[in-house]
């Protein structure tokens, strides 16, 4: 019997990893993400979407009054809290380019829910057991807005 057990855990192993998990797929329409029957969503929706394309993507730090409050809290390790440090830490990373009418991320979908909104994007990484083969994984950035300006942002980010 107890042989039995150790050859269906071993067939089990076996089993389990020949397969792979579904590869993130970026969506083929970024508007209908942006629908909602809740105007108040649907607004918080846009507004994290344009900050994306035009502050984040699109580097115009000038733009940044119009989407964020003073007060941003940043729970990315990697980013100081507040507006001025956010510019500041973006200005040196991202040079101003044309504002695209989309996200250029791979973006997978977005969430609101009362004051939060969740873009979620498909992330590629080398397959570490597999030199030359990538996967595919899922990156969140969440955002909370107060009086129609992000106020407070998280993401996975860790420390390098």
């Amino acid at each position: 019997m107890k042989n039995a057990h150790i050859i269906l855990l071993v067939s089990a192993l076996f089993v389990t990893s020949s397969y792979a998990a579904e590869p993130v797929v970026a969506t083929d329409d970024q508007q209908v993400l942006l629908e909602s029957s809740n105007p108040a969503l649907a607004a918080n929706k846009q507004l994290v979407y344009d900050f994306w394309r035009e502050v984040f993507e699109g580097g115009h730090m000038e733009n940044i009054e119009t989407y964020m409050h003073e007060s941003y809290i940043q729970h990315n390790p990697t980013v100081e809290t507040g507006r001025a440090a956010f510019v500041e830490f973006f200005s040196q990373v991202r040079e101003p380019r044309p504002i695209e009418d989309e996200i250029q991320a791979p973006l997978v979908s977005i969430v609101a829910e009362r004051d939060l909104v969740m873009l979620s994007f498909a992330r590629e990484y080398q397959e570490p057991d597999a030199p030359g083969e990538t996967y595919t994984t899922t990156w969140f950035d969440m955002f909370r807005i107060e009086d129609g300006k992000i106020i407070e942002h998280w993401d996975p980010a860790t420390k390098n």
